[in-house]
């Protein structure tokens, strides 16, 4: 393991900068202590939280099918409704040297092939008992179908580094690092999307924050 680096839960290799995020144990923690108290509100429980959307007692799975479904519409906000979510803020969109918003091989596989362009943004979404998770999304533009399959292959591969999210700060949040635990990516012709999903307030399901990820790479740039 590079000096400076650390592996997540995934297997892929990251930067410890900026690592101050709570860990997975101090979550399963949480979780046990919200199920013990009967925290019935939380986050992506059976009917996918408080926010509203969908109907009840739709399960997680079936939220982010439909969910999906809108957000390759480009209607985010809509997706996230359909989570039983509500979006509360998001940055615009940033552009980026790709070399410069990458590490490991990810970032070797830019520095050989570039790229076209680079995007990143943020999105916070949240119930109305006060749990909220943040999204990050890059979408990483090639010259070509077959450079862009191939970089998919590379980000989506353990132990292989990744696209750099954008600091947490720009949506009013502290103390938030991405694992790489909740992982989602999409590939549109010559354009890849990355998206990673972490608990911002509150407590949130692993399942959700799997699918919320999942869903957002599915957002055209």
């Amino acid at each position: 393991m590079p000096k400076g680096f650390y592996t997540d839960d995934r297997g892929r290799v990251r930067p410890v900068a900026g690592r101050g995020g709570r860990s997975r144990s101090a979550l399963l923690a949480g979780l046990i202590a919200l199920s013990a108290v009967g925290y019935g509100g939380a986050v992506g429980l059976s009917t996918g939280g408080s926010g509203g959307g969908g109907g009840p007692g739709l399960g997680v799975e079936a939220r982010k099918q439909e969910s999906g479904d809108l957000a390759r519409r480009g209607d985010a906000d809509g997706a996230w409704r359909r989570m039983g979510l509500h979006g509360l803020k998001r940055t615009e969109k940033q552009q980026v040297a790709c070399v410069d918003a990458a590490f490991g091989g990810v970032r070797e596989f830019l520095r050989e092939n570039g790229c076209a362009s680079m995007e990143r943004v943020l999105f916070t979404v949240g119930d109305d008992a006060g749990n909220s998770a943040v999204i990050a999304v890059a979408w990483v533009e090639f010259a070509s179908r077959g450079a862009a399959q191939e970089f998919q292959d590379i980000v989506d591969a353990p132990g292989t580094g990744d696209v750099t999210a954008l600091g947490v700060a720009q949506v009013g949040l502290a103390d938030v690092a991405f694992t790489g635990a909740n992982y989602g990516s999409g590939r549109d012709r010559t354009t890849v999307a990355v998206a990673e999903a972490e608990v911002a307030t509150g407590y949130v399901t692993p399942e959700v924050l799997d699918a919320l990820a999942e869903v957002a790479a599915q957002l055209p740039r």
